[in-house]
């Protein structure tokens, strides 16, 4: 198991709205979280309405579904709403056009009407830094989901390349828009249809880990369904 994905980080929820869990509670009294992360509350209340699904990616995991896609599979998403963690500092995307880039924590997804699916990128959540990055990707529709597990979405160069200098050395990916994002999430919900086993209840982290590990129970998804 790599020490990138040895158990789920602290999500983008619990950063953002600290007093709400996955019991059923509020997202607290306080609405100041819901101004300052307005599109994260869209997809916080459902996150909140379905238990707070949270999963967990293997790097081997990641690594196959940004390559060479050969897997089967049909991309339905596995609930209403939900979180998924990708591995620590192997993503990276440009939150803002003239900012530095940022490490990827993951993405929301939520399902809206049973018919459009939609997205949330967010990165640079790190211990000690206040606020995180957001991206919202465009409302899609979940009937165009089969089309995106093959779509060329890069003009030059190959779809999630990294672009960092020297990133390539340390086989890095970047997302630089936002029909990467839809790929990389149709592909692992294919793979969910495909080997439903690959899902497994993940063990929570050390207390005095860094970074600090989430509270919510969490599904590991790998490869091969078995570590």
């Amino acid at each position: 198991m790599s020490f990138h994905d040895a158990y789920l980080r602290r999500t983008p929820y619990e950063l953002a709205f600290p007093h709400a869990g996955p019991e059923g509670e509020a997202l607290g009294p306080d609405p100041a979280p819901l101004r300052e992360y307005g599109v994260l509350a869209f997809h916080a209340v459902p996150f909140l309405r379905a238990g707070c699904p949270a999963l967990l990616l293997d790097t081997a995991l990641c690594r196959a579904l940004a390559g060479a896609w050969e897997e089967g599979g049909v991309p339905v998403p596995p609930g209403p709403a939900g979180y998924v963690q990708l591995p620590r500092h192997l993503f990276w995307t440009n939150a803002l056009a003239d900012s530095p880039p940022e490490p990827v924590d993951g993405f929301f997804w939520t399902v809206s009407a049973g018919e459009a699916l939609h997205l949330l990128l967010v990165a640079g959540v790190r211990d000690g830094r206040p606020g995180l990055s957001v991206v919202p990707v465009a409302e899609a529709p979940l009937a165009d989901a089969p089309a995106w597990l093959r779509t060329t979405v890069r003009g030059e160069g190959s779809d999630f390349a990294t672009n960092l200098p020297g990133g390539e050395l340390e086989g890095l990916y970047s997302l630089t828009a936002a029909g990467e994002v839809l790929k990389l999430a149709a592909r692992l919900f294919a793979h969910l249809t495909a080997a439903p086993d690959a899902a497994r209840a993940g063990s929570p982290g050390p207390v005095d880990a860094s970074p600090a590990p989430s509270r919510l129970a969490y599904r590991r998804v790998t490869l091969e369904g078995a570590e």
